[in-house]
Parts: structure tokens; sequence; C-alpha cells
């Protein structure tokens, strides 16, 4: 029961989540439906888990289980996605605090279990009940009085199991779960993790029923959740650390998380002032090594990164818009929204091939086709005017130059009439766009968010090289497979599929959690389910979403957001 007992744990909690991360995600109501806890405990266990070789050193057979442990600990507060991965990040520092023998024992879990409850209370700045923390405190007092000689597999197993309990009565504690007639997501993704670690002491996983997840809904009864039933010392935090409100959509605008060293207790105390004045769901927490991650859900995300510059020395800065999770969490259910056009706003889509021009239209866009021929400054301009609208957003989709949009925009702007073009390069960059599109926002603000959902999409496609030609990446012969990022060749193939799989890995390199495919009419038989498979085995988490676009020219175009 040495540091490799850890590992183990790791491994086999980062494959329990692969495993469960869509089922987590769909559970995920509160504090805001994005979606994303599944994700975010996934990339902050591979985060611990990478640590352990950049940390605790390369020989497996020396590491001790301070070592690992810190190492895990570290990597997790380093790598800690949202609210549950800054949590789940605690209970991995109270781990490494209370691992002071040369063995895994239930000394070890019992204290640091109880730890991780208390570190946790510390970060957060309101408390809720029937969240994560439930189910984490649960499973501290399950095992607080066992004895440091009980066996450490009877230990983790009633930690589990308590787990396992407290998850099911998340929905009675906390309305919105009650309403929406599920289980705390966060609560879920603990109950994986603690069944991780039974399989990585005894060798063989928890035998259990399996789990109610949904129950009959019930109407909210007024409050945001049960009196905390807290330790002696503290209450419990909720999942998000969180402000306290009965729905599940947030006030702000913006989360926004980051790295802090060259700091003091003292500093990071007056940014959690700072941080709960700017927004809420305030998480600090520190991997007891002088290094902290810092969360919050506010209105100005720049103003929450010049708190944090008067802090110390700030790194890591992630900023992600609850617009966009909100277009991640429709996408997820299929794109299927209303129709604008019924508005007093329309929007036009230039767009190629049959099942591209339905998605674009399921969206209640007009759509201008492009299949045989460029489309002209004049088309546009007609089809914008005979629509009739006060306002229009037009999505180009990479089919005009700037200079033509300009000129189209400037001839059928009035005194009566808005036309505001968006910079989508590319049909993907279009959906992604539309997917945020509110007829109920002012024109410029709806957009500027959806101007900002296709820049957050990252495009390629995947062609066939019909001649011989030099590019930056070499020489391509006719028949080659070429992977273009934008409309830069990166990728050079002699087999089309073996070009795919090259060009999705380049470009998830830098990260990424959504892919869509938009397949093209001349695209091989398969290409999709061998895509799909790929990534998902190479690019764990990361889901994909396959689209028959029909277009001609591009075997597929692939956006990643």
């Amino acid at each position: 029961m040495d540091g490799r007992v850890l590992e183990a744990w790791a491994r086999k909690a980062v494959a329990g989540l692969e495993a469960r991360c869509e089922e987590i995600n769909s559970l995920n109501v509160f504090p805001i439906p994005d979606a994303d806890t599944g994700t975010n405990l996934l990339f902050t266990m591979r985060s611990a888990l990478e640590a352990i070789d950049r940390y605790a050193g390369m020989d497996r057979g020396t590491r001790e289980v301070r070592q690992v442990a810190v190492a895990m600990a570290r990597g997790a507060v380093v790598g800690a996605r949202g609210n549950s991965g800054a949590i789940l990040s605690q209970v991995l520092r109270g781990v490494a605090d209370s691992a002071v023998t040369g063995a895994i024992d239930t000394r070890t879990l019992r204290t640091g279990l109880l730890m991780a409850t208390n570190l946790v209370t510390d970060a957060v700045s309101s408390v809720v009940e029937g969240t994560i923390v439930t189910v984490l405190r649960s499973a501290a007092n399950a095992v607080a009085d066992f004895a440091d000689d009980a066996p450490i597999a009877d230990t983790a197993h009633a930690a589990a199991d308590a787990a396992v309990t407290a998850l099911a009565r998340t929905p009675s504690q906390l309305d919105v779960l009650g309403a929406a007639g599920v289980v705390d997501a966060g609560g879920l993704g603990l109950v994986v993790i603690l069944d991780a670690l039974v399989t990585a002491v005894t060798g063989s996983p928890p035998e259990r029923a399996p789990m109610a997840l949904h129950v009959p809904r019930r109407e909210p009864s007024g409050h945001g959740g049960e009196p905390v039933d807290a330790l002696p010392t503290r209450p419990a935090p909720s999942e998000a650390g969180v402000h306290r409100h009965d729905g599940a959509d947030s006030d702000q605008d913006f989360e926004v998380m980051y790295l802090v060293t060259d700091s003091d207790e003292s500093r990071m105390s007056d940014l959690r002032a700072n941080l709960n004045e700017l927004g809420d769901s305030v998480v600090i927490v520190s991997d007891g090594g002088g290094g902290w991650s810092v969360h919050v859900h506010c209105m100005d995300a720049g103003a929450a990164v010049e708190a944090g510059l008067a802090a110390g020395r700030i790194h890591g800065i992630r900023i992600s818009s609850f617009l966009v999770d909100a277009r991640d969490h429709r996408l997820r259910a299929s794109r299927a929204r209303l129709p604008s056009a019924r508005g007093k706003r329309g929007i036009v889509a230039v767009a190629a091939g049959d099942g591209a021009a339905e998605l674009f239209a399921s969206e209640g866009a007009t759509v201008l086709r492009c299949d045989d021929a460029a489309v002209s400054r004049a088309q546009l301009l007609g089809v914008i005017r005979q629509m009739g609208r006060r306002e229009v957003l037009v999505l180009p989709n990479g089919a005009l130059s700037a200079q033509e949009l300009v000129a189209v925009s400037a001839a059928a702007r009035d005194a009566e009439h808005e036309v505001l073009l968006l910079a989508t390069s590319a049909m993907v960059q279009g959906l992604a766009a539309l997917a945020v599109h509110d007829s109920g926002r002012e024109a410029a603000d709806d957009a500027f968010a959806m101007s900002e959902a296709a820049a957050a999409t990252r495009w390629g496609s995947l062609r066939v090289a019909h001649e011989r030609a030099l590019t930056y990446v070499g020489t391509c012969e006719p028949g080659d497979g070429i992977g273009l990022m934008g409309h830069e060749v990166i990728v050079i193939e002699p087999d089309v599929v073996a070009a795919g799989r090259r060009l999705a890995d380049l470009v998830l390199g830098t990260g990424g959690e959504l892919v869509t495919l938009l397949m093209g009419a001349e695209a091989p038989a398969g290409l999709d389910e061998d895509l799909a498979d790929h990534i998902s085995q190479r690019h764990p988490g990361v889901e994909v979403i396959v689209y028959q676009g029909g277009q001609p020219g591009d075997l597929l175009q692939l956006g990643v957001e």
C-alpha cells in the first residue's frame, strides 16, 4: 500500500470519469446548467495523474506515498477546472497533508477526508447543502471513528458507500435538483472517484446496485436547500462554492480562473474579499506549497484579473463566457432552437450542401446557397433586401471577401435598416455563432456574442489534392490528403484517412472539449466513424458531433470549441 496505490487510484479515477463524463454532464443543473461538471472533474483528475511523473520522479518503484500524494494535489490545483475541479483538488490535498507514513492506511484516508472537508469549507465564500461537499462530508463522517489499525479496504468501502447514500439524498436537499429530478452532478463524480479508490486498494470494483440518478420532480420549497448539517467546526460548502440562489441561471457573464504565486495568506484573504465584491462563486484553493488556484463568476473579467495582480504573480489565466457555455449546452441538445425569423431580426447564412443548408435553416436562418458558383455581392444584397427585416445578421462563412462584405453592408444599411456582418470563415464557425443567437438581445449585443462564439471555434478542413503543389509543409502530389488549419496547409499524407487523423490531432493539440465534423459529399464511406473513434481514443473527454453537410470540395470541415 505504497505510492503505487495512489497512482493506481488516479488512473482508475481518470478511466471512471472518462466512462461517465457525459452522464455526469447531463445532470449538471446547479449553479448553472452548462453541462461541464464531468468534463471539469476529468480534466482536473487527469492533471493530477500527469503531475505524478512531473513532480514525484520517474522511478515508480521508489516513489513514496507523500511524494505521490503531494504531486497529485499540486497537479490538481494547477489544472483545476471549474468549481468542482477546485473542490476535487482539495480532496487530494487533504490526502497529501495526511500522508505522513510510508503507506496508505486507515489513518491516512480518515484524516485526509476530514481535512479535505475543512479545506473546501475554507476555500469557498458561501454554502449550499445538497452538493458535492455534502457527499464529501458524509464520506468523511462515515469513517471518522475508524481505528488506525482498521483494514484500509473496509475504510475505503465505508467512505464510498456513505457517498452513494448521500448522493441519493441530494435532490431532497437542493430545490433546483429536486425540480429537475436529478442527483447532484459533482456528487456523482466524487462517488466515481471514491469507487476508483476502492478498486485500487482491493483490486476489485465495489459491488453495488445501479444508482438512481433521476428521481420524480418536485415543486420548489422556496429555499435553496435544507439547513446545513455541518461538521462541528464549520458548515459545508456548495458544489460551486457558491452564492445562494434558487434558480440554476447565473447572474454573471464570465467564469475567471487563474493561478497565483509569490503571495501569502493575508493577501489571498484580501483577494477573496475583493472578488466577493466583483461577483460570486468565489473559490480559492491552495496546493499547500505557496500556490493558489482562484475561481470566480463575474460581470467584469478584467477587474477580476486585476484583483489577482494585486495579490501576487498570476498565470494560467482562463476566461470563459457563460453565453458560450450555453451554446455548448444547446449543441449537445442537437442545436434545436426556434427560428429567429419570427422576430424583427433576420439572419442570412451562406452555405453549401443540402445537409449544411438544412442545419442553418432549422436554426431560423435564410440560406443563400453557394454550391455550384461563388456568391456575388448582388446576390447577397438581394437576399437581405427581400427579407424585409429591420435588423439582419449575416454569416458569410468564408464565401465572400472582407472587401465584398463591407460593400454589401454599406449598400444595405440605411436609417431604417441595420445590417451586421459576422466574421465567420467557415460553416462550422457559422453554426457555433448561430447556436448562441438570441433575438431578445440588442442587435449589437447579439452580433458580439455570436462573433465571440465564432472566434472561439478553431476550424480546419480536409481535401484531396488535384495537382502537384508546393506548400509550407512540403510538396503535395495529386491524390494526397491535405489538411488545412484555416487557410494554411498543415498536413500532407498519401492516405486521406491518415491525413484526417493527423489534422484532428494537430487541431486538438492546443486543447478543446467539443469537435464538430461537417462531412462533405465526397467524403469516403466510414471516414466520419473512423475520425470520431480516433478522437475519442486519442483525446478522452472530447465530445464529437457529426453532421452530414454534403458540401462539395471539402471532404469535411472540422470545428474545435
